[in-house]
């Protein structure tokens, strides 16, 4: 599979998906459908976890804005179509049963942000840029910058950065809980923990992605069945055996996957 506006790698079980769009990374009309499609490579049975990055200057700035003004001429039906391609490649992140990871260097904001809020874990650099500027085009955050963005920073925080379309950098976004670890080198810290994330049980990490999403998007007591369900499951499983085996013989485990 070949990629005009991504470059996308598999090594050793880690598939990084790099925006390489220049001048600004913008998601054009284009780079839509290769996100959908890096989306699929990174479900394949040989990756474990993914990582989404960008450049030192710039993770994205959002869709183009030449997409927009193409649009002016779309019906609504048609305008919809085409957000459900990106709709679904972020959907398709949150919801795998792998850890994905954003590194965010430089500017990270409006579709770029949406994406990286789709990953589970974003690592920022101190200087990044991040934030929503929809309103100035007369728009909102249409693709997870409203929905996923309260779910990590709270209703009030969402408000007030969205209404005055303030750009935060790195610090201020963990401040908030927008990024979760902040570092020099994101590109690096991200492939240090992808790789860090290898050594762990396939299973339990999806299944704890999947449990916790479901936390978040459902009462505790539906939640709480979906934990012990997943908990029987893992326990049947031949890492969690690994995993007594090599705590009693005191020694690092080697999880399979099985």
């Amino acid at each position: 599979m070949t990629f005009d506006t991504l470059d996308v790698t598999v090594d050793d079980g880690i598939a990084t998906v790099r925006i390489d769009n220049d001048p600004v990374n913008a998601i054009d009309q284009e780079m839509r459908h290769e996100l959908a499609e890096a989306v699929d490579v990174l479900r394949e049975d040989r990756v474990r976890v993914g990582v989404f990055a960008g450049n030192a200057d710039v993770f994205s700035v959002g869709a183009d804005v030449g997409l927009f003004e193409t649009a002016q001429d779309w019906t609504t039906a048609e305008f919809r179509s085409n957000s459900r391609v990106l709709g679904r490649a972020f959907d398709g992140i949150e919801t795998m049963e792998k850890p994905v990871l954003a590194a965010i260097e430089g500017t990270c904001v409006g579709g770029g942000l949406e994406l990286a809020l789709a990953c589970d874990v974003r690592i920022a650099s101190p200087d990044a840029t991040l934030g929503f500027p929809e309103h100035n085009i007369g728009l909102i955050p249409g693709l997870g910058g409203c929905s996923r963005f309260v779910q990590l920073v709270g209703p009030g925080t969402a408000k007030d950065l969205i209404f005055s379309g303030e750009l935060i950098d790195g610090e201020r976004a963990r401040e908030i809980g927008l990024v979760e670890r902040v570092t020099d080198d994101p590109d690096a810290a991200a492939q240090s923990y992808a790789e860090s994330l290898l050594e762990q049980p396939p299973q339990a990490l999806g299944l704890a992605k999947r449990v916790v999403n479901a936390a978040r998007d459902t009462d505790t007591q539906t939640a709480g069945v979906l934990e012990s369900l997943a908990q029987s499951t893992l326990i049947e499983t031949a890492d969690h055996r690994e995993g007594l085996d090599a705590f009693r013989e005191n020694r690092d485990p080697e999880f399979t996957g099985e």
